[in-house]
């Protein structure tokens, strides 16, 4: 993770469709050599109440991308335009 992240996964603990973004996101951007950063919604209220229901949300270049479940060909190609 690094502080020029493009990819952001909002997360909680103990979330394990949360984990299962983690690895292909960590995989997809050590690929192409592209930061990303979790950020636990937990730890903010206003996260908390905007994503709960959705998590976990991935963003891209501050847009949202996907909810749930991630498709590492789909992230690849968003990373890659």
């Amino acid at each position: 993770m690094t502080a020029e992240a493009r990819v952001v996964l909002y997360s909680r603990p103990g979330c394990h469709l949360c984990d299962d973004a983690q690895v292909v996101i960590e995989r997809v951007c050590a690929e192409l050599g592209v930061g990303w950063q979790e950020v636990d919604i937990t730890a903010d209220e206003h996260l908390h109440a905007q994503y709960w229901e959705q998590i976990p949300v991935i963003l891209v270049d501050g847009a949202p991308h996907d909810f749930w479940r991630v498709d590492p060909t789909r992230l690849r190609a968003a990373l890659t335009r």
